[in-house]
């Protein structure tokens, strides 16, 4: 519910016919969008990664809303459509990228929010008919400047604090390490020492 929020709010006002067509278009478009993700990225998942993934599918439907968010006032529900299930295709197509790298991101934010938001950015300025150099001029500027100033805030942290946990305290998890508890117990596989067999803590 919270994109509708951030997406609709984005004009400012719902006073008048002119503000309520505007704001519904936004919403209507929204909404395709992240259905379209959620959709083509079940139905690529499995070529792609091999398995219906969900977790896939609900990334698409984060990649859908990530790319949509560059332009939902100015586009149409078909190119709705298309820029939420191609922000899917290449959100999968960014896990597995990421995948076979080794590369950890948990949650594949980098495929949801910066790859299909440098789609999405650029599928704005294609569909309304714009300028695709100075929206391509405007990912690399921004892309520069984020990824100079959060190199310069990591590498102070790590010199600094540090941004790692020791080996003994990610094996253990954060939640026991630091806290005394674990934050989902029903879901951490435990080893009975007596019989070496894995089960779960009930």
């Amino acid at each position: 519910m919270g994109w509708f929020g951030f997406n609709g709010g984005s004009q400012l006002a719902l006073d008048g016919a002119v503000n309520a067509l505007a704001m519904s278009n936004i919403l209507v478009n929204t909404n395709l969008a992240a259905a379209a993700g959620v959709v083509t990225a079940l139905a690529v998942s499995r070529p792609i990664l091999g398995r219906i993934d969900l977790f896939a599918g609900l990334n698409g439907a984060l990649a859908g809303l990530v790319a949509i968010t560059a332009g939902p006032d100015i586009v149409d529900a078909r190119w709705a459509v298309f820029i939420g299930a191609v922000g899917a295709v290449v959100c999968t197509l960014g896990l597995k990228f990421l995948e076979q790298r080794r590369i950890d991101d948990v949650v594949g934010a980098v495929p949801a929010h910066l790859f299909a938001g440098v789609w999405g950015t650029l599928a704005t300025s294609i569909a309304a008919g714009a300028n695709l150099g100075v929206q391509l001029l405007g990912v690399v500027s921004v892309g520069a400047f984020v990824f100079g100033g959060s190199f310069v805030g990591w590498t102070v942290l790590e010199k600094t604090m540090g941004v790692r946990v020791s080996r003994t305290v990610e094996e253990l998890g954060q939640d026991a390490a630091e806290l005394g508890l674990e934050a989902y117990p029903e879901f951490v596989l435990m080893v009975d020492p007596d019989e070496g067999q894995d089960y779960r803590d009930p």
